[in-house]
């Protein structure tokens, strides 16, 4: 299958290009039953007469191109309508009745706050599209789409989410007016999904009641299924706790398909090269050292142990807390006893043979580094974050 991408530079142009290429190269084995051949690259910067040449060959159209902040409003018809209508006419020109889907924006309902010029020239480019449709029958797909976020997103132009991560990951000033503010929010990966069926001739399908998005299999627009209603406060109550995360350690709820989990992979698509990195505090002693890697809000935390050569450490007891100790390099012995009792279980473990050991509740347990020349590298994860409050843990020697 032969694609043309128009706005192949943009935000949305470079992801859906770089999902394209990726099946193309086998490196994206999800959808076996796309076969991606040619992908034909179209910007404002491409040489004109390829337009030619790529609508003559390709089998499916993704109209991305348009115009968003154009020094004069003049300019949203002439890009927006426009440049549409050349592509069709091309695509008539050699009798090319292949499926063309075209980006266009929920403010193409020209309700309320959306009646403007720029509403008003995308919806003109949907007229034209349908109208394309009607007249060669070729399938048409025309997304309205709500406010995007997502790695590669252009800061201080088109989205708020991307000017709010760049400001927070590079401690820039940034103003909200209104915290109460709701915002409609489409995650990049989840529009590339819904390209990639539209691709396979499974789009969803919608209609729209006033501004609001209603999925019904014969609709007249299509739509990504997925998307968040956020406001402004609780995206920047997030940024700050994602901001803090180096000085906390600890990694927000981001449950799987949260929007907490696509805005903290955008933030992180900002951060400047001296913010990639951070340091840890490390406890270090004669024994060795010992580190909390991070911490979590429900679900413990992380921390990596060190021990010298011969050295033991633990010899303590918890009521309640649990831990898991997995050795990754070295060799030692884990020891535990369960408290009133004598008997020791004895756990050899190796960094050749890694494997997880819970530490049980009620038992004193110790590590022994057995080797005389390597440290024990010991990853250690506990259910719940130290409390120096509530340390739940008792001296006792194993044996």
């Amino acid at each position: 299958m032969k694609i043309l991408v128009t706005g192949a530079a943009g935000f949305v142009g470079k992801n859906l290009t770089a999902a394209l290429e990726s099946l193309r190269d086998g490196k994206d084995k999800t959808r076996p039953a796309l076969s991606i051949g040619e992908i034909y690259p179209y910007d404002i910067d491409t040489d004109p007469a390829l337009l030619d040449e790529y609508c003559k060959k390709a089998d499916f159209v993704f109209h991305l191109a348009g115009v968003n902040r154009p020094k004069d409003a003049s300019e949203f018809m002439a890009g927006n309508y426009g440049f549409t209508s050349t592509l069709l006419d091309t695509l008539r020109c050699h009798g090319n009745t292949c499926p063309v889907m075209i980006s266009s924006s929920i403010q193409a309902t020209c309700l309320g706050r959306y009646d403007g010029e720029y509403g008003r020239s995308k919806k003109a480019g949907e007229e034209l599209l349908f109208a394309y449709g009607r007249e060669t029958g070729a399938r048409v797909l025309v997304y309205r789409f709500p406010n995007l976020f997502g790695k590669w997103c252009r800061p201080n132009y088109n989205s708020a989410v991307a000017t709010f991560c760049n400001a927070f990951a590079n401690d820039l000033p940034y103003t909200v007016n209104d915290p109460s503010v709701e915002l409609e929010l489409l995650y990049i990966d989840d529009l590339v999904t819904e390209m990639l069926d539209a691709l396979e001739g499974k789009e969803h399908r919608c209609d729209f009641d006033g501004t609001t998005t209603v999925l019904v299999p014969d609709g007249k627009y299509c739509a990504a299924p997925v998307t968040h209603r956020v406001t402004l406060g609780e995206i920047v109550r997030l940024l700050e706790a994602f901001r803090a995360q180096p000085t906390t350690l600890t990694v927000p709820e981001i449950a799987h398909g949260s929007f907490a989990k696509k805005l903290y992979s955008t933030y992180l698509s900002y951060l400047p090269k001296e913010k990639v990195s951070f340091p840890l505090k490390m406890n270090v002693d004669a024994r060795g050292s010992f580190t909390e890697l991070l911490r979590t809000e429900k679900c413990g935390q992380v921390s990596v142990n060190i021990s010298k050569p011969g050295i033991t450490k633990g010899q303590h007891w918890h009521h309640t807390k649990w831990e898991f100790f997995i050795v990754v390099s070295g060799k030692g012995l884990i020891q535990m006893r369960k408290i009133g009792t004598e008997e020791v279980l004895n756990f050899e473990v190796s960094g050749e043979k890694i494997e997880a050991l819970h530490m049980l509740p009620g038992y004193t347990h110790n590590i022994i580094n057995l080797s005389d020349t390597e440290d024990l590298v010991t990853v250690m994860w506990a259910n719940e974050p130290f409390d120096p409050a509530h340390p739940d843990t008792f001296f006792e020697v194993v044996e």
